[in-house]
């Protein structure tokens, strides 16, 4: 279902090699509806693209950008003072007589000053925020559409909310970060056709049985177990993945503009690696075609997913 992918996070890319146009507004008000405290989860490679961009509009980003890591950061180290002392009263607890709880305590307070410790190293390193490109369900991306007679990049939400749908879909509908192909034109009528777009990807994730990521049968008596994969072209190559899009709006609410990658059947090493799903790379040469479809024709637009870039998938365990 390509729960995970990784993706560019910088706009900037997609200017520099596509010709797209930055809707820099529409980036504005998303991170301005972070810095109101609502719950916005964004990458911090797009976050670290606004350091340095050009322009006062991207500046001002920027300067949300700043007080958002203030904020972090002020949180976080509260938190990391919190786990040092509980660490320090497990290993006091613990010289004296050692305990089960004292114990627990210690492990879980070692673990989330790690935590801590290597988010706030993130947080003072634009070159770590700068390299989280890996997208979740629910986190915001950079996506490439056409509007206005010309491509251009957008913030958008992975998981995709339709226009006219009500606000609980998210919870009652979580798998909207995947558009099967063979339901576009059912499920997604209102945005296959319509509003399609891309994202560049290196990589896509997916939970896979362990013994089938490893290449084997299972053992005698061995329950099968999950393990995360990565899958890559062979050779490396960005992809274009072919995703839909939408703007969801409500009274009263600021609006949502959210994606969904396209899935298809998968090719032969990736169903041996234990997953029946996978995404669709365009070819570039029908990047516009694709961007910018003709409604009356669906067929024309299936047979532009037809005619996807061949590509061959390696695969390594993640965890």
């Amino acid at each position: 279902m390509c729960y995970s992918a990784r993706v560019w996070a910088d706009y900037k890319k997609y200017v520099r090699l596509y010709g797209a146009d930055v809707s820099v507004k529409e980036f504005f008000e998303l991170y301005w509806l972070r810095a109101q405290g609502e719950k916005v989860s964004v990458l911090g490679g797009m976050d670290a693209a606004f350091k340095d961009a050009p322009g006062a509009d991207e500046q001002r980003i920027w300067q949300l950008v700043e007080q958002h890591h203030a904020r972090l950061r002020a949180g976080l180290q509260e938190e990391l003072a919190k786990q040092q002392e509980r660490l320090e009263t497990a290993e006091l607890a613990l010289s004296r007589k050692p305990t089960k709880t004292a114990a627990e305590n210690k492990r879980v307070a070692t673990n989330k000053i790690a935590s801590i410790t290597e988010r706030l190293a993130q947080l003072d390193n634009s070159d770590l925020l700068a390299a989280e490109e890996r997208i979740f369900p629910g986190t915001y991306a950079p996506v490439m559409v056409w509007l206005d007679g010309r491509r251009q990049v957008l913030p958008m939400r992975y998981g995709c909310r339709p226009a006219g749908k009500p606000a609980d879909y998210d919870t009652r509908f979580p798998g909207t970060y995947n558009a099967r192909r063979d339901n576009l034109d059912a499920f997604w009528r209102g945005q296959f056709g319509h509003t399609h777009g891309v994202v560049v990807a290196a990589a896509f994730f997916e939970n896979v049985p362990r013994h089938m990521a490893e290449g084997r049968a299972l053992h005698p008596g061995e329950s099968p177990k999950s393990a995360v994969v990565a899958f890559r072209t062979n050779p490396p190559e960005d992809m274009l993945l072919a995703c839909l899009w939408s703007r969801w709006s409500a009274p009263g609410q600021p609006d949502l503009l959210s994606f969904a990658l396209i899935t298809d059947e998968p090719p032969p090493e990736v169903l041996a690696a234990g997953h029946d799903r996978c995404v669709i790379p365009l070819r570039p040469e029908n990047l516009d075609a694709w961007l910018n479809p003709d409604p009356k024709d669906l067929m024309g637009v299936y047979r532009l997913l037809d005619d996807r870039q061949p590509v061959t998938y390696s695969h390594t365990l993640v965890s």
